[in-house]
């Protein structure tokens, strides 16, 4: 078991709230029919089932919660 501090819990929780408030504007930004039928058809993708364009998009993110972890 990994003991995560208060600190990086915090740290955390603000990323996490980043991603989703970076990923809501984007989505809010360029809501169209197809988007969205684009974004569904994601939903139902497993990771390792999407494009590496994607999955860069997502390791990003990854990237910047081990920054944090090992920041700590």
């Amino acid at each position: 078991m990994i003991l995560i501090s208060k600190s990086t819990r915090e740290k955390l929780s603000d990323l996490e709230h980043q991603q989703w408030a970076h990923w809501t504007k984007y989505m809010l930004d360029n809501l169209t029919p197809e988007n969205i039928k684009r974004w569904k058809e994601q939903i139902e993708t497993p990771y390792n089932q999407l494009t590496d364009k994607e999955k860069d998009s997502d390791r990003a993110w990854a990237d910047k919660v081990i920054e944090i972890i090992e920041g700590d």
